[in-house]
């Protein structure tokens, strides 16, 4: 027994770990495997019972490099700092760990419970000095070993791919020949499909429009399988989105050849999850990037479009409409904080509203400024219409050409999908033609196929008489005069039904880069800037609707205006009918005025409705002290609510008086009581009582 092992080691366990990097290695390497399992031998010999000698061999296949992902390591490093082990052996150091970090944690653990490590160059003790510098020196030279290969493996890869010559998984439409050529698939529905997908992309500009309109034409993607004995067969897939975003981003399509196009951003890293942390590679930065390489789909300047277009479909850019009415949500530019603004439905959708509360949800401060939307959107509206007017022509000739060719481009895939069927009745039938009569077992399978293929073309030709019948391919002379009729009247196809807030939407971003709108203080005044598309700027004036009248610029004109009016001897209805021939504007939604807006404001300003009657005609005795409720509420600026209120609980000396067939209260009001109720004002609005007395 050497001497490090003492009687307190033997009555632990003795653990032997086993370990190989790779499950390839595991197949193939079966003398490393033996001599790792030899090492219960070497238990044996150092005095170890054959019962107390454990083996952990549950990370064979699995790397070193990380103690993640590895759960005989940590039943080790767990039996270790449980005291239950007196002895570990393994053939080298690497087997145990290969990162510092990892060895020096199961080093501290062994020296705290006294467990020796072992290998074949002999026993250490990590309690001593010398035994434990030479360990820490052996992890350091493990771990340096597998940066070296690493290194050397990298570095041989990216040497051959920067020839060209690394081999990956080719895209769906591309296939490898027997001499490692790159060619396009020489199936011509696979081309035609894969450039289609490309085409609706072209249209729709997202990613949810290409699978929508894939899926309701009905229309599979090609995958040829990539190993197994029916390697290179061709099978078709239902689209998916991730499908499709791999084939937009891949800038094989547009025949260049890439490699690193993932780096790994070790920030950004999670343990256990598999393509964690990576982000799209710069080219130039680490990335392998040889145009016109391979044949292309698309060209190079449509890949980066494509890229960018997706890019800019996310949350955070303006992207594509992305639902609701408003024309300008994601446009809209605060010209204040030069934030963008939100757009936002009240009452259950019924509105829409414009609001820059960047400022509120960073910093808790008020809105920055809001508006609504409707009046906006109508004269962003306006102004596209009115740019739009001249190239009417132009826009009915490019639609009528549009839908041309995509319904040309459905009924080629429809054509292509028939010839396939047709093909593979064909082949039943030379199958079936070829077998021996004698041969009923397989003859029987082979009729069962060329049925099945019958049936298939049959339900498929049935498809293609529905589709034709819903959509005919060319367009008849109706169809183009409508669409003539259409473009010459911009406001109609604007406001036709069939026209969507997301085609206006859509419209709107093509047109207009961004709307800046700066709101004058809190008033009705809204000044609006419109960046066009091609670098022209316009800039117009807006009149938003506001909550109160006082919000108006001239609402002090406006209240001096009216009660001019009132003073000439007119009514509601004539006072109403002067403010609206005079261009004035209410403070709400409405353009006009009304005979009951003219009386509210009168009313709350303590004038009398109707001037031709004075006061003693509408009631029988009025004294000198007394003041009706709206001209109190006049001289208080308080609500005329409030003042009922507290006549009503007896706060204030009032009375009642009847005025022809209306109820009317007096409040006694005279220089004291004045002075009194404008002392409890300020406490009023707090609490919306008055104190009883009347000192």
């Amino acid at each position: 027994m050497p001497e490090k092992v003492r009687r307190t080691h033997l009555d632990r366990l003795a653990i032997v770990y086993i370990r190989q990097s790779t499950l390839q290695q595991v197949e193939r390497h079966h003398e490393s495997t033996r001599l790792q399992y030899g090492l219960v031998d070497r238990a044996l010999h150092f005095g170890w019972a054959r019962e107390r000698v454990s083996i952990i061999d549950d990370d064979l296949g699995r790397s070193g490099a990380s103690a993640e992902g590895r759960p005989g390591f940590q039943r080790l490093v767990a039996e270790v700092g449980l005291g239950r082990v007196g002895l570990v052996l393994g053939v080298e150091m690497s087997r145990l760990a290969r990162s510092c970090r990892d060895w020096h944690q199961l080093l501290e653990i062994c020296a705290l419970r006294d467990t020796l490590i072992a290998d074949t160059d002999g026993i250490y003790d990590p309690a001593t000095y010398n035994d434990r510098l030479l360990l820490g020196l052996k992890g350091t030279l493990s771990e340096a070993e597998l940066h070296l290969l690493k290194t050397r493996m990298h570095e041989g890869r990216r040497a051959k791919a920067a020839r060209g010559e690394l081999f990956f998984n080719l895209p769906r439409g591309y296939i490898r020949h027997a001499s490692g050529d790159v060619v396009l698939d020489p199936d011509e529905q696979v081309r035609a499909t894969v450039r289609l997908v490309f085409d609706v992309f072209e249209r729709r500009h997202t990613l949810n429009g290409v699978l929508a309109y894939l899926v309701s034409h009905d229309v599979q993607l090609p995958y040829r399988i990539r190993s197994g004995p029916i390697k290179g067969e061709l099978e078709w897939h239902r689209p998916n989105r991730y499908t499709l975003a791999e084939m937009l981003g891949n800038p094989a399509y547009a025949g260049a050849y890439a490699y690193g196009r993932r780096a790994v951003d070790r920030t950004r890293q999670q343990p256990g999850h598999l393509g964690a942390g990576r982000r799209p590679a710069i080219p130039g930065q680490g990335m392998v990037l040889l145009k016109d390489h391979w044949p292309a789909y698309i060209s190079w300047e449509t890949y980066e479009r494509n890229v960018a277009q997706v890019m800019a479909n996310r949350s955070q850019s303006i992207g594509i409409p992305r639902g609701g009415p408003a024309l300008l949500a994601g446009l809209l530019v605060c010209g204040r904080c030069g934030q963008r603004m939100v757009t936002q439905y009240p009452g259950a959708g019924r509105f829409r509203r414009y609001s820059c509360t960047r400022r509120t949800i960073n910093y808790g401060e008020a809105p920055c400024q809001s508006l609504s939307g409707r009046a906006l959107d109508a004269l962003v509206s306006d102004l596209m219409q009115q740019a739009l007017a001249p190239s009417a022509l132009e826009v009915s000739l490019q639609i009528a050409e549009d839908l041309e060719l995509e319904r040309n481009e459905l009924h080629r895939q429809w054509r292509q999908r028939l010839e396939r069927a047709r093909y593979e009745i064909d082949r039943a039938r030379r199958q079936y033609d070829a077998v021996e009569p004698e041969n009923r077992l397989v003859a029987r399978t082979l009729e069962r196929r060329w049925e099945e293929a019958l049936a298939a073309e049959q339900r498929l030709t049935a498809e293609y008489e529905r589709f034709q019948a819903r959509q005919p391919m060319p367009l008849t002379a109706k169809e183009r005069q409508e669409i003539a009729q259409l473009a010459t009247d911009v406001p109609a196809l604007w406001c036709a039904p069939t026209t969507t807030a997301a085609d206006r939407q859509a419209i709107a971003r093509l047109m207009l880069e961004r709307v800046v709108v700066t709101v004058d203080g809190n008033s009705e005044k809204v000044t609006v800037n419109c960046h066009w598309a091609g670098g022209m700027r316009t800039s117009h004036a807006l009149r938003r609707p506001v909550a109160r009248l006082d919000q108006l610029s001239d609402h002090a004109a406006l209240m001096e205006r009216i009660r001019h009016l009132h003073a000439l001897g007119l009514k509601g209805p004539a006072i109403a009918a002067a403010l609206n021939a005079e261009n004035w504007k209410p403070a709400k939604r409405r353009q006009t005025f009304t005979a009951a807006m003219v009386r509210g404001l009168l009313h709350r300003q303590g004038l009398p409705v109707s001037p031709r009657l004075s006061w003693a005609a509408r009631f029988d005795r009025r004294d000198t002290d007394e003041l009706t409720v709206a001209e109190l509420a006049a001289r208080l600026a308080m609500p005329v609510t409030t003042l009922h209120r507290w006549a009503a609980r007896g706060l204030v000396t009032a009375r009642k008086v009847k005025v022809l067939t209306h109820d009317l209260w007096l409040i006694k009001a005279d220089h004291t009581e004045l002075e009194r109720l404008r002392r409890c004002r300020e406490p009023a609005r707090r609490t919306g009582s008055l104190p009883l007395n009347n000192s």
